[in-house]
């Protein structure tokens, strides 16, 4: 759950005298792992041949930037697109023999759990950490590293500019409102919930949505709130990312105590998310950034 330099300017640089170029481009490489700015840099040597995805992102963003074919296994939780070599390797709890069971030449993992990277870098395999993106920007960044990692900066780059001009294109297709929408973002059905200074905050942000947490989170960027909290904030959009994990519906939330007295109940404006699209930062969060914006577009001009 959750402005940076992007990739190109400074996370990804080919290494002095790089040989193989496996015809996307020249290797070695040396790529950072990290959040931009923050982490090591790690090399890779040549261009990867048989890698472990253990972060459903990565997974997603590997498939997109046309890199599927290198790819050899991913973890239990990366489910899309359809047809990937899903496993039951974890990115929770890694077991290091077991990903070394598929040769890999290249990992990547959201953080260094259990101490995976040490581990492999015993067995000389290189590991590239991503972790969950702070932003919009961080996001941008990793999709970057993942095309220079893989061989494939060109596709990277490119998906890139499309998904900011389609975010760009979402955003300017919304009204601009004088006061601001209030929102509540469900993620689970204990009510825990998002504020605005996280990744999706971020994405509401661009629409100029304001959290209902924002108020009386204490500073705290995911918040569990109480029913009487939320009800008494009314929120005029609710948004539930828990409909697969806990089966939350529109008609189930109308139907908690004091719910149903809520604007966005009351004026059909519960609106049930993917639970993955709404959870992930690799390139589908522009079907979020577009479902976010059909919403707030459908929302009518304030009166007065």
């Amino acid at each position: 759950m959750v402005a940076v330099a992007s990739a190109a300017c400074g996370g990804t640089t080919p290494v002095e005298g790089a040989g193989e170029s496996g015809g996307d481009g020249a290797f070695p490489v040396s790529v950072q792992s990290g959040a931009s700015g923050e982490g090591a840099a790690v090399t890779i040597p040549a261009r990867p041949k048989s890698i472990v995805s253990l972060s459903p992102t990565a997974t997603e963003t590997l498939w997109a930037v046309g890199a599927d074919e290198q790819v050899v296994a991913v973890d239990a939780l990366s489910d899309y697109p359809a047809g990937v070599p899903t496993t039951d390797l974890s990115g929770f709890s890694p077991n290091v023999e077991a990903i070394l069971g598929y040769e890999p030449d290249l990992v990547i993992a959201m953080d260094d759990t259990g101490e995976l990277a040490a581990g492999l870098k015993a067995a000389g395999v290189p590991t590239l950490q991503l972790p969950a993106a702070a932003d919009l920007d961080e996001a941008y960044s990793q999709i970057e590293r993942i095309g220079t990692a893989t061989g494939h900066l060109p596709e990277a780059t490119s998906l890139v500019a499309d998904m900011r001009g389609k975010i760009d294109a979402a955003v300017a297709a919304a009204p601009t409102r004088t006061e601001p929408l209030t929102y509540f973002h469900e993620l689970d059905d204990t009510l825990f919930t998002i504020s605005g200074r996280t990744f999706l905050g971020e994405i509401y942000g661009l629409f100029g949505l304001e959290s209902i947490a924002d108020a009386g989170a204490a500073g705290d960027a995911y918040p569990q709130l109480s029913a009487e909290y939320v009800v008494a904030a009314d929120p005029d959009l609710i948004f539930l990312a828990d409909g697969q994990c806990c089966g939350v519906t529109a008609a189930k939330v109308a139907a908690r105590p004091g719910w149903s007295s809520m604007a966005a109940v009351r004026n059909g404006q519960v609106h049930v998310l993917d639970e993955d699209i709404s959870s992930r930062w690799g390139p589908r969060v522009v079907d979020l950034v577009t479902t976010i914006g059909g919403v707030v577009a459908a929302q009518p001009a304030p009166v007065g």
